[in-house]
């Protein structure tokens, strides 16, 4: 009894306060160091503060639609973001660079279609069993052959990983575990730029490596290694970077931006925004385990954001406003309290049958064979 209390308690409205409460303060930390890095300095923290208030907007967006309209709202949410990606992929908005190209929009569209594949996911996993779950489906792995036509491999790969991810959480039930290795795959991404930019991986496997990231990625992780550095604590300050990048300065139409959200962190913010930035995609995972949703929805959303973290680590996808935004949304609708007459929340560890979807619970009518069988048993 006592460990089927302490896995139902993600479900509670205390578990929900408490991962309202974790991300309410490390999203209040990343805004109040970026002001503080940016102290005393000709800095430019708008863009970390706009980012911030894109996903705690969001979020509380998902929220709240998520609670009235769970399904309709993660349809909706895919569809826009297939739009976004395809009618802005050469023109992203929200976008900070300042050449008439801006490097980055195939990775901003490329980021926009994972996000939309995940929300189509999380709408089939709420949504019955039939046509419109297949639809669903179908409408996700369209978002994947969009992304390759857009000449987006990574893409692709990303967004077909949501897809499969998806099917095989239709079948799980345990969620913690889920969660744990989707951490430790971003953490593999976030930890591969590391040694690509250090140069501590064997020749081959490095070589092998620099031709799809390029060498000029490379030189601009390198440049922000030098800048971490020299500046581990406060970093040299947010939107600093362009300015003392050798590589940045030299390249032809460059946006300024090192091509990756850790090594943007440690070169403009230092090790303490590393570490905030891990906080908060920490927190998102923190906030669907504690979710009342169905596992097959929170892993669904959970391999979203981490296809979508593994692009930042290794673009500038986080540098767009409709990124941002979406990864928020889609949190939040993974997050938010089952609509009224949906049954009972599941725990953390996901205690719903298997392949079980969101919606109203039905009972077996009085007198059926069910309920004859089940009251022999007891």
């Amino acid at each position: 009894m006592a460990e089927t209390v302490g896995r139902d308690r993600a479900g509670t409205p205390e578990g929900t306060a408490a991962s309202d409460a974790a991300g309410a303060l490390i999203l209040a930390a990343c805004a109040i160091w970026s002001l503080i890095s940016a102290a005393g300095r000709e800095t430019r923290p708008e863009g970390v503060l706009l980012a911030l208030l894109a996903v705690a907007a969001g979020f509380a967006c998902g929220r709240i639609c998520g609670t009235l309209l769970p399904v309709a709202t993660a349809a909706s949410a895919a569809l826009v973001s297939l739009l976004l990606a395809l009618v802005w992929r050469h023109g992203m908005p929200g976008a900070t660079a300042t050449g008439d190209h801006t490097p980055g929009q195939t990775g901003a569209a490329a980021a926009l279609l994972v996000l939309a594949a995940g929300a189509a996911c999380c709408a089939a996993a709420a949504a019955g069993r039939g046509p419109l779950r297949m639809s669903l489906r179908l409408l996700a792995l369209g978002t994947a052959a969009v992304s390759l036509a857009l000449g987006s491999v990574a893409g692709f790969a990303a967004a077909l990983g949501v897809l499969i991810c998806s099917l095989a959480a239709a079948r799980t039930r345990r969620r913690l575990p889920g969660l744990v290795g989707l951490a430790l795959v971003a953490g593999l991404f976030v930890g591969t730029s590391w040694a690509v930019a250090e140069e501590v991986l064997p020749d081959g496997l490095a070589v092998s490596l620099e031709g799809p990231l390029t060498g000029n990625r490379v030189d601009l992780w390198q440049d922000a290694a030098r800048l971490a550095e020299g500046h581990p604590v406060l970093g040299v300050g947010p939107g600093r970077f362009d300015e003392l990048s050798p590589t940045a300065q030299q390249s032809l139409g460059s946006d300024g931006k090192p091509h990756s959200a850790p090594w943007q962190q440690a070169a403009e913010q230092g090790v303490v925004g590393v570490v905030l930035l891990g906080a908060a995609f920490g927190w998102l995972l923190y906030a669907l385990w504690r979710s009342p949703r169905s596992t097959a929805v929170v892993l669904t959303a959970g391999a979203a954001l981490t296809a979508l973290a593994a692009l930042a680590s290794v673009g500038n996808a986080l540098s767009f406003t409709p990124v941002t935004a979406g990864a928020g949304l889609l949190a939040g609708l993974a997050s938010a309290r089952r609509p009224i007459g949906a049954g009972e929340p599941c725990g953390p560890d996901g205690d719903e049958p298997y392949g079980a979807a969101e919606g109203p619970e039905v009972r077996p009518r009085p007198g059926s064979r069910r309920t004859a069988d089940a009251g022999g048993r007891g």
